[in-house]
């Protein structure tokens, strides 16, 4: 808002779109479940996630060094250069991912259950569990989550497929119980970006409590 006011105490006109420093704006708003599904990535808020964040986000979760460093350079280099606003040129090789345009990041061979606009589809929520749930109605298997993959897949559409299997796999492997069922309720709480709080929060504790002993 600031620099909004200084254009126009200059007599010029604000910008279409929000220059980089003011995109920290898009959490004045409700922010739809894709925004909210990424927002965690935004480590200092300001509304742009770059890759040091997104390394940063999947170490907090618990992944390894070298997935985390893998995740932040793909998922970056993937969805960066699509939300990028169009009046807007992005700093060269840094590779932003801006949370307000999203949605135009989405990848193909992915589950439907985000919508163009990066609205939750419950329909196609469920639809993942009456398809390939079938040992369990609320819970997939491994062998379950590879056929759900399998079913995603779009011809011709290498980025989109590399993506779902990042995603669901990074997923199944943080998140799957001692039976190797990866449970409904965490699948949703992974859309609407809950999940990863938890699972940083719950990391956090881990290490409180063994330094405690």
């Amino acid at each position: 808002m600031a620099a909004k006011t200084a254009v126009a105490a200059a007599g010029g006109k604000p910008k279409k779109e929000d220059p980089p420093s003011t995109m920290a704006d898009v959490y004045n708003h409700e922010l739809t479940p894709l925004q909210k599904h990424v927002a965690f990535f935004d480590r200092n808020k300001d509304g742009v996630i770059y890759p040091a964040e997104t390394y940063q986000g999947f170490r907090a979760i618990g992944c390894g060094v070298a997935l985390s460093a893998f995740s932040a350079v793909f998922i970056n280099g993937l969805l960066g250069p699509k939300t990028v606003p169009e009046n807007m040129k992005a700093p060269s090789f840094k590779f932003p991912i801006y949370v307000k345009h999203i949605h135009k990041g989405k990848h193909g061979s992915d589950s439907g259950v985000y919508d163009a606009q990066g609205r939750f589809v419950p329909e196609k929520f469920e639809e993942i569990f009456k398809k390939h749930a079938h040992t369990r109605p609320d819970a997939l298997t491994g062998k379950e989550l590879n056929e759900l993959l399998q079913a995603n897949r779009e011809p011709n559409d290498l980025k989109g497929r590399v993506g779902g299997f990042t995603e669901w796999k990074v997923l199944y492997s943080l998140c799957k119980d001692k039976e190797g069922f990866l449970h409904k309720e965490t699948v949703r709480a992974v859309y609407d970006g809950s999940l990863f709080e938890r699972l940083e929060k719950e990391r956090k504790e881990a290490k409180e409590f063994a330094k405690k002993k």
